[in-house]
């Protein structure tokens, strides 16, 4: 498909995110002028690139899906990476979205012109002309690296997990991996069996509990087939009991003492080393960092041909890591498990708004929105997935279906009321982010004890949204414009 010169809507990524809002749109208004660009050559955002062996969901599949495309076909509570893949491509599919999708188009810069009220757009396949930005590029897109000394002069093979090599065999191979979080907990038990040795670099210990995960039969799958509304009372179940969550969470954090004893039996039977056990046991309340769900992790840890080694990843030879203590690992191959880049999406750096500054210049290092999907000075630009809409209790499916909602009903009063533009106040942003520091002030993400990727530099917490989802989708149901300065429409 050719980029054409002008559109009234463009997505920028199809992934959960970008797929949601074009849909939701679609849904509302058939004849709608959309376009997704995407810069890869396939849908699926993270569930395209990570790859990694054991990859999967550590969130409910009947919950992580969309509420408009239920499937009964999933074959485990806890899907699998190639079946989420599948389910988004067939998503697309469906919908009819496929057509509007233009792939292998990357965003390169996006500049706000007041006098047109339309946003300019260069891609990598040519220029657009759109009145509203949807930025759907995800807070978990791009892999981040550390900065490790002599990283440049290694001689073996490395690579982030989210970028990894298939064509490079581990069998017999010396491996070393960088960071003990969500991904190396999947990857680092599928791998062991086929290395000669595994190096964990771990610089905190998390929390891990079981993954109740089982397989979902002929039986189960064809009742869902047949009968729907079966379907919808389990994800319904699921939700109510995963929102109890928050209990403990943001409400009352001092019971999690009590919840860690399930992570700490869970240790305790699996790790017989006394002193990896030690190392192991996280010294902050439990749910201050990603809660982890494995059932081979500590385990795999336990093994002779496995050294856990308690310490940041210090320096790289050419053919070794080293410990902050001097220890040197022999190695051929690093994995880093080293997360991504939420507190500083790449995309903020593509975004001039009004004033002639980025979106990142904007943030200056700590973002921050209204509804987590506006930012004053950045008229009609719309993110997916923005500041404060991560959770640790339940589905990001559910946020960004009803962030997408808030778009919807933004469209719909602009085409109603002849708006060209809409640009929320700085005094609307400026409250609603008090709110949020206020309310995320005593749960456990800012309060238990641990440094997370939650916080950004100066210690705010622009990640996590700090109570129930419901809550999130009550404000975003209708887009609520008296806190918005609009613009007439453009001649």
């Amino acid at each position: 498909m050719v980029i054409p010169s002008s559109v009234d809507v463009l997505v920028v990524g199809a992934g959960f995110a970008g797929i949601a809002a074009a849909t939701k749109v679609l849904d509302a208004d058939p004849s709608a002028d959309v376009l997704v660009i995407e810069r890869a050559a396939d849908v699926g955002g993270t569930w395209r690139d990570n790859t990694y062996p054991g990859c999967a969901c550590d969130v409910p599949t009947s919950l992580y899906s969309f509420s408009f495309a239920q499937s009964p076909e999933w074959t485990h509570t806890f899907a699998r990476q190639p079946e989420i893949y599948a389910y988004l491509r067939g998503v697309v599919e469906r919908t009819g979205l496929r057509e509007r999708i233009v792939t292998e188009c990357e965003l390169l810069g996006a500049t706000w012109d007041s006098a047109s009220s339309r946003w300019n757009v260069q891609t990598s396949s040519g220029p657009v002309s759109t009145r509203v930005l949807v930025a759907a590029t995800g807070a978990l897109s791009t892999p981040k690296l550390p900065e490790v000394p002599g990283i440049e002069t290694f001689t073996g093979e490395m690579f982030h997990s989210a970028t990894w090599n298939h064509d490079h065999d581990l069998t017999g191979k010396r491996v070393a991996v960088i960071g003990t979080g969500a991904s190396a907990v999947q990857f680092v038990p599928e791998i062991a069996d086929r290395t000669e040795r595994l190096t964990v670099f771990q610089r905190t210990p998390a929390w891990v509990i079981p993954r109740l995960d089982r397989t979902l039969g002929r039986v189960e799958k064809a009742m869902y087939r047949r009968f729907p509304l079966s379907q919808k009372a389990v994800r319904a179940a699921i939700y109510s009991y995963r929102e109890a969550y928050v209990l403990g969470l943001a409400r009352f954090p001092k019971v999690l003492p009590l919840v860690s004893i399930v992570a700490r039996t869970h240790l305790r039977r699996q790790v017989k080393n006394p002193a990896k056990r030690a190392a192991l046991t996280p010294n902050f309340v439990i749910g201050c960092k990603r809660i982890l769900l494995s059932n081979d992790w500590l385990k795999t840890l336990d093994r002779s041909d496995v050294d856990l080694v308690a310490s940041r990843l210090a320096s790289i030879g050419e053919d070794s890591v080293s410990a902050a203590d001097g220890t040197s690992y022999p190695v051929d191959t690093i994995i880093f498990a080293t997360g991504f880049t939420p507190t500083e999406p790449p995309v903020s750096h593509l975004l001039v708004g009004d004033s002639g500054e980025t979106l990142a210049q904007k943030w200056g290092g700590s973002p921050n929105a209204f509804r987590g999907t506006t930012v004053s000075g950045f008229p009609n630009l719309f993110l997916m997935y923005g500041p404060n809409t991560n959770l640790g209790h339940s589905s990001i499916v559910y946020m960004l279906e009803s962030q997408a909602e808030y778009v919807v009903s933004a469209l719909a009063q602009m085409r109603e009321r002849g708006i060209g533009s809409v640009d929320v106040t700085e005094t609307a942003q400026k409250e609603y982010n008090t709110w949020i520091h206020d309310s995320l002030a005593g749960t456990v993400w800012n309060s238990g004890g641990c440094s997370s990727w939650y916080l950004d530099s100066e210690g705010k917490n622009p990640v996590m949204w700090p109570t129930y989802t419901f809550t999130f989708r009550n404000s975003t149901r209708t887009f609520d414009l008296d806190k918005y300065e609009t613009k007439g429409s453009a001649r």
